[in-house]
């Protein structure tokens, strides 16, 4: 330690003192152009590599302390990053649901305007899961109005019609069950006949005799007959027609237009107007294509009994010589 003075401060102290004094005031009076400012200059020329060394030393340091830094962050917001993803896909799920449901009831209410049904619609709840049966359930029953017996549609066609009927839900068979049947017509040449379900859930025309024009495309709608379904409501499409020898009828195997596996939004009609059923018109065309169908059975019945007449006597005949 330097010296210290009587009154305690060291004498070092006093001296650093006065002559950084007496500097600065030598600096302020000799301006930028004196002594004390070149040799400063000098210095800090010297100075410099020093600066910039250090300065490229502690970069890196730096760098390393940042990214450092961003990844304790990253780890402590993954979880809340992982939380907030799985809740926006969630939300785009139940939004795609909402817009699936909405455009279904948009379909089903253009489909009411088309046809002016008197109808509600209704949620599929359920659907059956036995292998000898095809239904489904519906959240509407009596309170709703609904009955046994009335029609059941979606958007695209006719799926079935109420088979039992609670308060609050109701049982549909569909077109496709075993049990079910619906008349219907090829729309494009007014054959009219009974659509058949099966138990591996096929569609049968049946009916539709040979000498009809039936083909493959041919759209097939109700025809209005017996008072259940609405006339003219599609139902599907003719996928295949076969012809087998002998008979007086087609094999015609027709597609559904509804998708029952994928059934949720359905509309059940409720009424029918006077211009919903069939017509006495559309009764003699049935009428008469029964008669016309019977008349062919007894004609080839009749030739089939020639035939085997002709046959005997023949036999006869050569037994006889």
């Amino acid at each position: 330690m330097g010296r210290v003075s009587s009154n305690g401060v060291p004498r070092s102290l006093i001296v650093l003192s006065v002559i950084s004094l007496a500097l600065f005031v030598l600096g302020v009076r000799e301006g930028d152009s004196g002594l004390l400012h070149g040799v400063r200059g000098v210095f800090q020329t010297v100075a410099t590599p020093a600066r910039v060394v250090g300065s490229v030393v502690a970069s890196p340091v730096s760098g390393i302390s940042n990214v450092v830094g961003n990844l304790t962050a990253d780890s402590q917001t993954l979880s809340d990053l992982k939380a907030e993803n799985d809740d926006l896909k969630a939300q785009v799920a139940r939004l795609t649901e909402y817009e699936d449901e909405a455009n279904t009831l948009t379909d089903l209410l253009q489909l009411r305007n088309q046809y002016n049904l008197d109808s509600t619609a209704a949620r599929v709840i359920a659907r059956s899961t036995d292998s000898w049966s095809s239904t489904i359930t519906i959240d509407k029953g009596t309170t709703s109005g609904i009955q046994t017996g009335m029609p059941v549609m979606t958007s695209t066609g006719v799926v079935g019609q109420v088979s039992e009927c609670g308060p609050t839900t109701a049982t549909v068979r569909l077109i496709t069950d075993e049990s079910s049947g619906v008349s219907a017509k090829v729309q494009s040449s007014g054959a009219q006949g009974q659509l058949q379900g099966s138990a591996d859930g096929t569609l049968h025309l049946n009916l539709i005799r040979t000498d009809q024009q039936v083909s493959t495309g041919d759209s097939v709608v109700t025809s209005g007959l017996g008072g259940v379904y609405p006339k003219g409501l599609p139902v599907g499409t003719v996928s295949n027609v076969t012809k087998s020898s002998g008979s007086l009828y087609y094999d015609i195997t027709v597609e559904p237009l509804a998708s029952v596996g994928s059934l949720e939004e359905v509309l059940v009609v409720t009424s029918l107007s006077g211009d919903q059923q069939a017509t006495a018109d559309d009764a003699t065309a049935a009428n008469a294509q029964d008669r016309t169908t019977s008349t062919s059975a007894t004609t080839a019945a009749a030739t089939t009994d020639a035939a085997a007449s002709d046959s005997s006597d023949q036999t006869d005949s050569s037994s006889s010589e």
